[in-house]
């Protein structure tokens, strides 16, 4: 099934709505949603992760625990090292569409909804084709 066909069906009533509630909360740190976004491209080290968001291994370890416990990541053990990757898709799209809301908040023609031209798209499409993919212009933000 293409990604873009898929649609949700769960209504307010759905038995996943304090599940999808939890995982919310535990994308409500910076931190965490800064090491989902450094493993948008594959899996990494605790120690390049810590490099990469700016933290030190122990706070990242601590951050990834926790993601690891709502299965938003998962683990690899090479020796005595251990690799991290997101578990699924899922958790890359809802940083990549958290991040495109907040430009929102601060731009009323944010870059994921611009052409390669600068020009701003009008009718931009729902779901996974609209803006730019998570490997888009502002990826590296």
């Amino acid at each position: 099934m293409r990604e873009d066909s898929k649609k949700c069906t769960f209504g307010p009533d759905s038995q996943f709505a304090d599940l999808a509630a939890e995982v919310f909360s535990l994308l409500s740190d910076g931190t965490r949603v800064r090491i989902i976004l450094a493993l948008r491209d594959g899996e990494r080290s605790v120690n390049d992760l810590a490099e990469a968001v700016g933290k030190s291994a122990t706070t990242v370890s601590q951050h990834l625990a926790k993601l690891r416990w709502g299965r938003i990541v998962r683990t690899r053990q090479e020796g005595t090292r251990v690799f991290y990757s997101l578990a699924d898709e899922h958790a890359r799209e809802l940083v990549t569409q958290a991040v495109f809301q907040a430009q929102h908040a601060l731009d009323a023609s944010p870059a994921h909804h611009r052409t390669a031209q600068g020009q701003v798209v009008a009718d931009a499409p729902e779901g996974p084709a609209a803006g730019c993919p998570a490997g888009g212009p502002d990826a590296s933000r």
